[in-house]
């Protein structure tokens, strides 16, 4: 059974032409699910402080090291570029002031008010109501997705059938690897997917796998360049908050992202 069936998430029935796709949408999660890399940076001080140490990331800073995909690898860059106080210590361990960081960021997320970008949770039940699966590619660790999709509320942790996230590959975005391993668990190929990105990692990582990509720009992270991918938007929009494009091939044609306007893009790329 495919594992998106097995959560309760309908696989689409195999179909041909452009109106069969996407059969899936695959969502990178911090910053296209959910605007929560300020939790993750208010964490990541969090446990600077229970370790005694003086760093402090502030956003500009933040937002500098965001372009390194992965917490440990962040890390581990930071101390490499800045050489703070204590940096050869805290090298050794890495691993153990990241989980720190873990804990603080998923207390933050299950106790704070987590909110979806506009159009995420209206786009998930779209898709499962017409059989598309939802799957997640991160590099993020699976405590934090789950975590979040917890706050998101039973029906979008519902309707994610398959997560692929950063430490069950042997690289991280902007490799492909995320999304290999999500369209394996899909059992689906590239072209029948959509990929959902707001980093210019995330964006180099699917057009890798082969994906079209939709963007969805956060106020952390910059997408990079946008030729090639099928729309940038400000977000996926609602009715009543339509959303502004940015750049891509296609053009926004109406207040919100729906399946049939993926269909119409994916169809005419």
């Amino acid at each position: 059974m495919p594992p998106s069936e097995a959560a309760g998430c309908p696989v689409a029935a195999p179909r041909s032409g452009p109106a069969a796709r996407p059969r899936a949408i695959i969502f990178d999660v911090d910053g296209t699910l959910a605007e929560t890399e300020e939790l993750h940076r208010l964490a990541f001080n969090g446990a600077f402080r229970e370790f005694g140490l003086d760093w402090d990331w502030s956003p500009d800073l933040y937002r500098r090291l965001l372009k390194v995909t992965g917490g440990k690898e962040r890390l581990a860059h930071y101390i490499a570029a800045h050489t703070p106080s204590r940096g050869a210590e805290m090298l050794e361990r890495v691993a153990e002031l990241h989980a720190a960081k873990t804990a603080r960021y998923t207390a933050l997320v299950e106790t704070g008010p987590t909110v979806l970008r506009p159009g995420i949770a209206r786009l998930i039940r779209e898709a499962r109501a017409e059989g598309v699966a939802v799957a997640l590619a991160t590099t993020t660790s699976p405590e934090n997705v789950a975590a979040l999709l917890r706050a998101a509320g039973r029906e979008v942790e519902k309707a994610v059938g398959v997560i692929a996230a950063g430490d069950m590959v042997a690289r991280k975005k902007p490799a492909p690897d995320v999304y290999h391993l999500a369209l394996r668990m899909l059992e689906l190929e590239a072209e029948e997917c959509l990929a959902v990105e707001d980093s210019a990692a995330g964006v180099a990582a699917a057009r890798a796998a082969g994906l079209p990509v939709l963007v969805t720009c956060s106020s952390y992270t910059d997408p990079g360049p946008l030729e090639g991918t099928l729309c940038a938007l400000s977000d996926l929009g609602e009715a009543d908050a339509p959303c502004r494009r940015i750049g891509g091939s296609a053009a926004a044609d109406g207040p919100m992202v729906t399946l049939a306007t993926i269909r119409r893009w994916m169809a005419a790329a």
